[in-house]
């Protein structure tokens, strides 16, 4: 039987509700739709998509290192984006996190996201068990 373990980090935003950060089952980390909220202060990156889509990626990159990955482990992400004339900025910032790292993704435009943000980010890793 798989073991389920919750990840839970100061270092990204709390849940706003009722799930996890990320959960880790056997070699897989789920990790919950990050948005641009700073996990010090809660509040949200105000900024352009490039900042928001970068403070998304820190949110990111924390909850998967407390899981015991990173984004090199990551196999598959979902951008949600409130308005698709956002998607270049979003990409290219996407892109400096990635490298030539390329997980598999979808990205669709959504009309009302968590807190009214512009840009939500969430992935699949496997890291070694």
């Amino acid at each position: 039987m798989s073991r389920i373990q919750t990840v839970k980090t100061d270092r990204a935003p709390a849940a706003i509700g009722p799930y996890s950060q990320a959960v880790v089952v056997d070699d897989w980390i789920y990790v919950s739709g990050q948005i641009p909220l700073d996990p010090e202060t809660g509040e949200q990156e105000r900024g352009s998509i490039a900042e928001q889509t970068h403070r998304v990626f820190r949110n990111l990159q924390a909850v998967l290192e407390e899981a015991g990955g990173g984004l090199e482990t990551v196999v598959r992400t979902t951008v949600f984006l409130s308005d698709m004339q956002n998607f270049q900025e979003m990409n290219s910032v996407y892109a400096e996190y990635f490298g030539e790292h390329r997980p598999a993704r979808s990205t669709v435009e959504a009309a009302g996201l968590p807190k009214a943000v512009d840009v939500e980010i969430d992935a699949i890793a496997r890291v070694a068990g």
